[in-house]
């Protein structure tokens, strides 16, 4: 077997060990004479599946008792409308802050259902993270909103924006699970599940109990947190499968020293990238250094006409999927908590030869 290094945004890598013991489970899990994907999610097996894997979740991200977690479809992009017409309650408006891509679409769907105060961001064609000082919050909001890491700017905020009494709302989709978190600081946290918890098709939400009912009228019932919640997030058949591959993915963090763990390993693998970028003059980060992911690391080369000499060298030496979003180009290497460490030294030595090669 050889396998590549997958630097990919999401659906993105998972943990070897993860893949392996899925594998050896596919035909029959337990004793049970079946795969996981055929059992009923409804019956004893699968509902030992779920409540385990909840159970490691609440643990490795100590999760409060009066939070429910929610196993869902529909991706985060669903949240960005399940979110206002959840926590609206009567409200009217919300603060948003705008400092990405991921941003932005959550402020348009939040538009659809409510006034939308863009309460702070990142200036036009920057690449940075509005300080806490500089946010113009309303006291009397449903509850903010931000995104924490943005996948494709690479941007992360370095600091949990106080909010007082409101509610804060975070899609935590590319950094849930690198570090711990203090989910009591929060309302609300939603995640996809495609970059750090699992494979696409699943999506995490951690509600404070306080937050679910009452959702705007005409919500349709499959968008209602109350409805969710009291069906143990089963009202219709869930994601069996991408749910137990969630689970083992908790599992394997537990193993592997919990998210203390991995936040030292993930600083680790930033520093270390960020370094080689910011240590030669054919490489170069646009972001904020302030401002800068630990999950999502975008960076230029040069001379851009070397890109596709890049990304097919890359690719020839094991490292794929380095290609930079659309919108901003370049390159991007996404270093998830199943990235190993051999991962971005291959990336950093790679990049030194090909600057010797081409520079």
């Amino acid at each position: 077997m050889s396998r590549v290094y997958n630097f990919s945004a999401g659906p993105a890598v998972l943990p070897e060990a993860v893949l392996e013991r899925a594998q050896a489970e596919m035909l029959e899990w337990g004793s049970s004479g079946m795969s996981v994907m055929e059992m009923s999610h409804r019956g004893k097996e699968f509902m030992s599946i779920a409540g385990q894997a909840e159970s490691d979740l609440r643990e490795l991200m100590e999760i409060p008792d009066n939070y429910k977690v929610l196993f869902l479809q529909g991706g985060a992009s669903s949240q960005f409308a399940m979110v206002p017409m959840n926590l609206l309650q009567g409200k009217k408006g919300a603060d948003y802050l705008n400092t990405g891509s991921w941003s932005k679409k959550a402020i348009a769907e939040g538009q659809r259902y409510c006034t939308v105060n863009l309460a702070g961001g990142s200036p036009e064609g920057t690449f940075s993270t509005p300080s806490q000082e500089a946010l113009k919050l309303d006291p009397n909001a449903a509850y903010v909103h931000y995104t924490p890491n943005e996948t494709i700017q690479g941007v992360e905020f370095p600091y949990l924006p106080k909010t007082g009494e409101v509610p804060l709302v975070a899609d935590f989709s590319s950094t849930i699970l690198s570090r711990p978190v203090d989910v009591s600081r929060y309302g609300l946290i939603y995640a996809g599940a495609q970059k750090n918890i699992g494979p696409a098709g699943l999506t995490v939400v951690i509600v404070r109990d306080d937050l679910i009912g009452d959702p705007l009228a005409g919500t349709p019932t499959m968008f209602s947190y109350d409805t969710l919640a009291k069906a143990g997030s089963m009202y219709n058949t869930p994601p069996t499968y991408g749910w137990y591959l969630a689970g083992l993915v908790f599992q394997w963090l537990k193993e592997n020293g919990g998210l203390e763990a991995m936040a030292v390993i993930n600083e680790r693998k930033a520093e270390n990238l960020y370094a080689a970028i910011d240590g030669s003059d054919f490489y170069d980060n646009p972001v904020d250094p302030d401002s800068r992911s630990w999950m999502n690391v975008p960076f230029t080369l040069a001379d851009a006409a070397l890109d596709g000499t890049f990304l097919e060298e890359a690719r020839e030496a094991g490292l794929v999927s380095l290609k930079g979003h659309r919108s901003v180009g370049g390159m991007r290497a996404s270093i998830y908590n199943a990235m190993p460490e051999a991962g971005v030294e291959a990336l950093i030595d790679f990049m030194a030869g090909f600057e010797k090669r081409h520079g």
